[in-house]
C-alpha cells in the first residue's frame, strides 16, 4: 500500500525495503479504501500472532503450532491478493510477490500435509508475522499522514534478521516436501496422455529454490541501500526541524 505524495510503495520483497520511484498517492476514494483494508490486515495478522503466542502458552513447546493458526493465515495471506493492480506499483512485480507467499502457503504447506509439523514453517510463519504487522501498519499511518518513527524505523531495520529468517523457513519447508511430492506424485503430469504434456513438481520445486540464489542477494542488499537512504534522510529532516 502507498501513502500519498512520495508514497511507500508495495513492491518490496515483503520483509521491508521498497523498490521503484515515488509515485503520486491514490484519491480519496482509493486511499478510503486501503486504509480500510491495511487496517483489517493489521487486525488479522496480529491475531495470527496472538494465536501462535496463546498456543505456545498452553502447550509449552514450539513444535507443530502452524495448526492453531492455519485457518487464520491461510486467509489474511490469500487476502494480500487484494494488492495486486491497487498499489501504485508494477502489477508484475507486486503479484510475482504476492503470489510466492500465496504458493508456499497453499502449494506447499497446505498440499504436502506432512511439512506442517516442520519447525521450518513456524521460521517463516513468525517472519511473515512480524513482518507484516509492521508493513501494513506503516501503509495505514503513512495514509493517514501520521507515521510515527519507530513503526518506519521498525519496517526499514527488522528486514536485516526477518528477511533471511523467511527465506530460510521456506526454503528448509519446500526441500522437506520433495521426498514426499516424489514419492505421491503430487502435481505432476504424466506422458503419455491426451496433451501431449508433462509436467513434474518435484522438478519444479527444485528450480523454485535455485531461483532463490540469483533473487535474495539482490533484493537484500537493495534494501541495505533503501534503509540508509530512507533512515538517514528521515535523521537529516528531524536534526532541521
Amino acid at each position: 500500500m502507498a501513502a500519498g505524495g512520495c508514497a511507500a510503495s508495495r513492491a518490496d520483497n515483503g520483509y521491508g525495503g521498497q523498490q521503484g520511484r515515488c509515485r503520486r498517492g491514490p484519491g480519496a476514494l482509493a486511499t478510503g479504501y486501503l486504509v480500510i483494508y491495511n487496517v483489517v490486515m493489521t487486525a488479522g495478522w496480529l491475531v495470527i500472532a496472538v494465536g501462535l503466542v496463546r498456543a505456545y502458552l498452553a502447550k509449552g513447546s514450539y513444535h507443530s503450532l502452524y495448526y492453531s493458526i492455519e485457518k487464520p493465515l491461510k486467509f489474511f495471506q490469500t487476502g494480500a491478493l487484494l494488492e495486486v493492480g491497487i498499489v501504485p506499483s508494477s502489477v508484475v512485480l507486486t503479484a510475482f510477490q504476492v503470489m510466492s507467499r500465496v504458493f508456499l502457503t497453499w502449494a506447499v504447506t497446505h498440499s504436502v500435509k506432512e511439512v506442517q509439523t516442520e519447525d521450518s514453517v513456524l521460521l517463516f510463519v513468525v517472519a511473515w508475522t512480524i513482518t507484516e504487522i509492521i508493513r501494513y501498519s506503516f501503509y495505514t499511518f503513512s495514509l493517514l499522514n501520521h507515521l510515527p518513527y519507530l513503526i518506519k524505523w521498525a519496517r526499514y531495520t527488522l528486514f536485516i534478521v526477518l528477511y533471511p529468517m523467511g527465506v530460510s523457513g521456506e526454503l528448509l519447508t519446500i526441500y522437506a516436501a520433495l521426498p514426499f511430492v516424489r514419492q505421491s506424485g503430487l502435481y505432476s503430469i504424466s506422458l503419455p496422455n491426451k496433451y501431449n504434456f508433462s509436467f513434474d513438481y518435484y522438478t519444479f520445486l527444485i528450480l523454485v529454490m535455485i531461483s532463490y540464489i540469483p533473487i535474495f542477494p539482490q533484493l537484500y542488499f537493495h534494501m541495505l541501500h533503501q534503509r540508509r537512504k530512507v533512515l538517514s534522510h528521515t535523521e537529516e529532516h528531524r536534526k532541521s526541524e
